[in-house]
């Protein structure tokens, strides 16, 4: 069994397709509550001796640099999460780039390291924007978790034919590996439960059943996951508001609960111990 525990480091008013949080330059006016959260997931790390992999957002490593260095310096990778936080398929392949770049100028000048692991905002590679797998490759990624291989209303791609690890080879014969968010069945549909709302939504018992029953688990959480104290943006849509906020205050129990239960790895300690012969290959164009 595998289990990798990754945190995506945003504050609470990093929501996607949103026209009041999607704008950078508005984001300074927002109160400041990432601490809470981020501090809280740490400490749960610390208690079971558990090292994570942390998907910073360029725009946080720019202003909260001391954030990025205790994460750093506490042994946890530090990866890439963008830096503007906005929907791959809404970006040019120039956009992304440039993004991208922005986000590995600001996690350098935090901990002097580039990140090698990347996740796109909202899991938003989709099968019709490809280019950005394309570019991580040469930019030299080692690894992307931005395939959500099952419905989402931000990306998904209801095509990728698996939800484990495997290697993605371009038409040059370059590679990168992708470790997509895993999936159950549930009436023959794939759903997703290791993660941000579907985390919050289901009851403790049936988490577990569904770790224990999965051989592969990718655990994604946000700081505001487990902040049930934060703001509430009244003019989302009933449905998105209801996805936002329900159940924040079981998460912090539950992840205590699949931290005690579970023995969770960063990406660099998976990677350390992986024979990457016996991981699937899969041709960039092929899905």
């Amino acid at each position: 069994m595998t289990n990798i525990a990754t945190i995506d480091v945003e504050d609470w008013f990093h929501l996607l397709d949103h026209e009041a949080t999607q704008n950078v330059a508005t984001w300074s006016s927002f109160e400041k509550r990432i601490e809470i959260g981020l501090n809280k997931i740490l400490d749960l790390f610390t208690k079971y001796n558990t090292v994570g992999t942390f998907f910073v957002l360029g725009w946080v490593a720019d202003k909260y640099p001391d954030l990025v260095k205790e994460i750093h310096l506490k042994g946890h990778d530090v990866a890439s999460h963008s830096y503007a936080h906005q929907l791959v398929y809404t970006m040019t392949p120039e956009d992304f780039r440039k993004d991208l770049l922005s986000a590995e100028n600001a996690i350098v000048n935090a901990i002097g390291e580039k990140p090698k692991y990347y996740r796109a905002p909202g899991f938003s590679i989709r099968s019709d924007c490809k280019f950005a797998l394309k570019i991580l490759i040469k930019e030299g990624y080692e690894v992307d978790c931005s395939i959500f291989p099952a419905r989402r209303a931000h990306g998904g791609m209801k095509t990728f034919p698996i939800s484990k690890p495997c290697i993605l080879i371009n038409d040059n014969g370059n590679e990168i590996i992708e470790m997509p968010i895993n999936t159950a069945k549930m009436f023959g549909v794939d759903y997703v439960f290791s993660g941000g709302g579907y985390f919050r939504l289901f009851p403790k018992p049936l988490l577990n059943k569904l770790y224990y029953k999965s051989k592969y688990n990718m655990t994604y959480l946000h700081p505001r996951d487990l902040d049930p104290e934060q703001p509430v943006i009244n003019d989302l849509a009933t449905l998105r508001k209801f996805k936002s906020y329900y159940n924040l205050s079981s998460t912090e129990e539950k992840l205590d609960n699949i931290l005690k239960k579970f023995h969770l790895i960063s990406i660099s300690q998976y990677l350390s111990k992986q024979n990457y012969q016996n991981l699937p290959i899969l041709e960039l164009e092929a899905f």
